[in-house]
């Protein structure tokens, strides 16, 4: 570890009930890094995300962030420490509209007193996502996929976070659209510094934003290395990457 790392997990594991979901496993992320989580369904990938951000209680290891011990607090502290999860689907507040649902994002952030900050972040995310802008007095139930799953990253980064927490952001989402909200994660981080740990079901997208990668299975770290490295892995290639140099 250095002193650019941000989070550090070390022989974490969690339960449902009987089920053992994550198994003695550690990782850690950089400051400003993107580091995709990938594997199969049921790997852990959600489990761990949710572990992180205090939705789940951790039952043994440690989980640090900042070198603050994290373990079990409550997800609102958490929030309040810099880490912000959006989960899959994004799950938006449908019958609010999308700025009321941006304002909740920063909930934690302003008193009545100094109620007007908000703006300046309000002005930020429409810069980043003018199409929100546009649609800020419509309701989030009425938005698209794509625009609904933008709300959602923006309303996280109205928390002003130091790591963003991402659950499959391209989720039921047109390749177009996958590419598009994945350009955005790659901009967060180039032009403003933010840290992002990312669960995406399109592994091939996801490690090429990515700087590093690990490969779960059952809930334990199978492989870890650089995105260019795991890209090249002809084992990667052929379980995640819908790739068989073989054939």
């Amino acid at each position: 570890m250095t002193a650019d790392t941000m989070l550090v997990l070390k022989n974490v594991d969690v339960h449902y009930g009987k089920i053992h979901a994550i198994k003695r496993l550690s990782l850690h992320v950089n400051r400003g890094e993107i580091v995709a989580l990938i594997g199969g369904n049921g790997a852990g990938k959600t489990t761990l995300l949710s572990a992180i951000s205090g939705l789940l209680r951790v039952t043994s290891g440690e989980i640090k962030y900042n070198n603050i011990m994290i373990n079990n607090l409550p997800a609102e502290e958490i929030v309040k420490k810099g880490i912000s999860h959006v989960p899959e689907r994004g799950l938006v507040f449908k019958p609010l509209t999308v700025e009321d649902n941006l304002l909740l994002g920063a909930y934690h952030l302003y008193s009545f007193a100094n109620r007007n900050e908000y703006k300046k972040d309000l002005l930020q995310v429409y810069k980043m996502f003018p199409v929100l802008e546009e649609r800020r007095k419509q309701l989030a139930g009425t938005l698209s996929g794509g625009e609904q799953q933008m709300l959602a990253i923006a309303r996280a980064l109205m928390a002003k976070p130091k790591l963003l927490l991402l659950d499959e952001p391209s989720m039921g989402l047109a390749p177009l659209i996958v590419k598009e909200i994945l350009a955005y994660i790659k901009r967060l981080r180039d032009n403003h510094g933010l840290t992002v740990l990312l669960v995406e079901q399109n592994a091939r997208s996801a490690l090429q934003i990515a700087d590093k990668g690990y490969v779960l299975e059952t809930g334990r770290v199978l492989l870890q290395g650089s995105a260019e490295d795991l890209l090249a892995n002809r084992d990667v290639q052929r379980a995640y990457l819908g790739r068989d140099l073989d054939t």
